[in-house]
């Protein structure tokens, strides 16, 4: 091997070492766990290799009825690796005083919701729950929920790569149309 030959490969090595342990410091969505609705751990790692919308709810905001447009979405693409994921917050407006229980019967009941929810969280203030904090950091403030019905659409890897605002529909041809680009393949 000539001398160009050796400075190449080493700075591939180099490259190859760098680019390894840059990956391993990086989080990526399936590194967070929730409480399921009904109890115990609901890890994201769960979900690793499909394509998640994570969504926070409230079962008396003006936005609720968007939950039968969130199991529409779950109905029509579950079966292409989409997870539609719940995630019920009382930090905007009061909007989800309920228990657990409450919440997931008033769901069911409602709007016949059967996709994955967790329990109660906080979204904003000092104390998000570490999905969300994490959110924030990632794609930056623009994209923090500014009310109920925020949308993060979680790659199959587990990387951010849209959010939707509250009055997005997850019907709107903009929501499908990532859903359907982030799909496994």
């Amino acid at each position: 091997m000539n001398k160009t030959s050796s400075v190449i490969a080493g700075a591939l090595l180099l490259m190859i070492i760098y680019s390894d342990t840059i990956a391993s410091d990086v989080k990526t969505a399936h590194d967070f766990t929730f409480q399921a609705i009904d109890g115990g751990d609901l890890p994201l790692s769960h979900f690793a290799g499909k394509a998640v919308l994570v969504v926070n709810t409230a079962s008396h905001c003006g936005f609720t009825s968007q939950y039968s447009a969130l199991q529409n979405v779950w109905s029509r693409y579950r079966d292409k690796g989409l997870v539609v994921l719940g995630v019920p917050s009382n930090d905007f407006g009061g909007q989800e005083p309920g228990s657990a229980t409450e919440i997931k019967e008033f769901c069911e009941v409602n709007f016949d919701v059967d996709f994955p929810m967790t329990e109660k969280v906080r979204i904003r203030n000092d104390t998000p729950h570490p999905f969300y904090a994490w959110a924030y950091k990632e794609l930056g403030g623009i994209a923090k929920p500014r009310w109920n019905f925020h949308k993060y659409l979680v790659a199959p890897n587990g990387r951010l790569v849209e959010w939707f605002s509250s009055p997005t529909s997850p019907l709107s041809i903009k929501v499908t149309k990532a859903i359907e680009a982030n799909l496994p393949k």
